[in-house]
């Protein structure tokens, strides 16, 4: 068993941070990261490429930012120093690897007990609490033409899935726990009613048409808020579909490049994230029937990849291939964000964003998962950094276990990381505040 122990910066706290690795589910070091491995962490369209740092190929991650590999300096950083303490542990439950061998997993997700891995174009489900698999579906014997699973979402006991042949297919949970297909969308019946009529019809490549109501590339990115979902897609749109009837209402041309991640806070005001480097604010004006450009938001330099809201969607994260995470938090003057600093760490792209509780997720092409948590004055504190995987983390989500309570910063959260190693890990990380006073950090190793 390998046992470490950090003394991190915090957000009004300074962080004691000690690590366990169950031995039941012993994680092998990871490999360096050469610089040639930059092209190879994400399907993702960019439109710039991913920067290099040759302190990317460190060994052992810190929990402290590395001030060369710093973006963006035009934007503070929101890590802070300060004397009060935080005490944080965490140990890798377990490591499930789906049923295709050596195949990325590409999404995980988590829903009523249950856990989704998607793994190229299968989505295996395991019980949350055992971790036993239950159910492969979308596999061999169904669709394996549709490509690999780029999202999973859920919507009035349905289970959504994003894939690569530019389609959206809806499940049906049965009581046994197997999920079975429903439909495609767009659905059939919705075609129909619009294959008549030319005006229904868009460009999108040359001499090539499409109903609006189809995405015309990979579906990147799904989100579920007050009866409609909403998907992304590399063919630059945002769409947006009643759950009710599954039919698409609208269609909106979004981004001049790809893109790559959506989210929708609960009054449904709705970002969306792209290769054009910009992340862009749509809302549905009082008494109107679409949605419209509200804000467009300029500060990374690169593709963004990821986005997560907070809980009251008050502030909004961003991930980059800049290897920065910005914060934006709403202005008082103005109904949308403004980038209040960045959360700076990672060696190379930031893939995944995930908020649990008050705490940030964030999953690189380092190959390891940090764990964020904000404090006072709007500060953040890096607690943990899991390292495990052997590739780029291409997936989060998280639960909050039922008895913990963050608002006295104790609490137990499980997280789980989906990666390109064909992986998906079971964390569990706990956070207390301590008595006594945190011991020096040191690094101990115990056979």
């Amino acid at each position: 068993m390998r046992l470490r122990s950090w003394l991190a910066t915090c957000s009004s706290s300074t962080c004691t941070t000690t690590t366990t690795t169950a031995a039941s589910a012993a994680v092998p070091p990871s490999p360096k990261l050469l610089v040639s491995d930059a092209s190879s962490f994400s399907d993702v369209p960019t439109s710039s490429s991913t920067p290099s740092s040759s302190n990317s190929n460190t060994s052992s991650p810190s929990l402290q930012s590395n001030l060369s590999l710093q973006t963006l300096p035009s934007v503070p950083s929101l890590q802070s120093l300060s004397p009060e303490t935080l005490a944080v542990s965490y140990a890798c439950l377990t490591s499930l690897r789906p049923s295709l061998p050596h195949s990325p997993v590409t999404c995980v997700a988590v829903h009523q007990g249950l856990l989704y891995a998607a793994s190229l174009n299968e989505i295996n489900v395991y019980d949350r609490a055992t971790s036993s698999h239950l159910d492969t579906f979308n596999g061999r014997d169904s669709s394996s033409s549709s490509g690999s699973v780029k999202a999973v979402a859920f919507a009035d006991g349905k289970v959504l899935t994003a894939h690569q042949d530019c389609k959206i297919r809806v499940w049906r949970m049965t009581s046994n726990k197997r999920c079975k297909l429903l439909t495609t969308l767009p659905t059939v019946n919705d075609r129909l009613r619009r294959f008549v009529l030319p005006k229904n019809y868009v460009s999108v490549r040359r001499h090539k048409k499409r109903l609006w109501i189809q995405h015309a590339d990979a579906v990147t990115g799904l989100a579920v808020n007050n009866g409609l979902i909403y998907s992304v897609s590399w063919d630059k749109t945002l769409k947006i579909w009643r759950a009710s009837d599954l039919r698409c209402v609208e269609s909106v041309r979004a981004h001049e490049d790809a893109v790559n991640a959506v989210a929708v806070s609960a009054d449904g005001t709705v970002y969306t994230g792209s290769a054009d480097k910009r992340i862009r604010v749509w809302a549905k004006p009082e008494g109107e029937k679409r949605h419209a450009l509200v804000a467009t938001l300029e500060k990374h330099k690169s593709a963004v990849n990821a986005l997560a809201l907070n809980d009251d969607g008050s502030v909004l994260f961003s991930g980059s291939c800049d290897r920065s995470i910005l914060v934006w938090e709403r202005e008082d003057s103005a109904n949308h964000m403004a980038v209040s600093g960045a959360l700076r760490g990672h060696g190379r792209a930031i893939l995944c964003l995930s908020n649990v509780s008050d705490l940030l997720l964030s999953g690189s092409a380092d190959r390891t998962v940090r764990i964020w948590r904000r404090g006072h004055e709007g500060r953040y504190c890096c607690l943990a950094v899991l390292d495990g995987h052997a590739k780029p983390v291409k997936s989060l989500a998280g639960s909050v276990t039922e008895c913990g309570d963050y608002s006295d910063a104790n609490g137990v959260v499980t997280v789980f990381s989906g990666s390109l190693d064909g992986e998906a890990k079971v964390w569990q990380i706990s956070v207390s505040r301590p008595i006594s006073t945190p011991i020096i950090s040191s690094h101990n190793f115990v056979k």
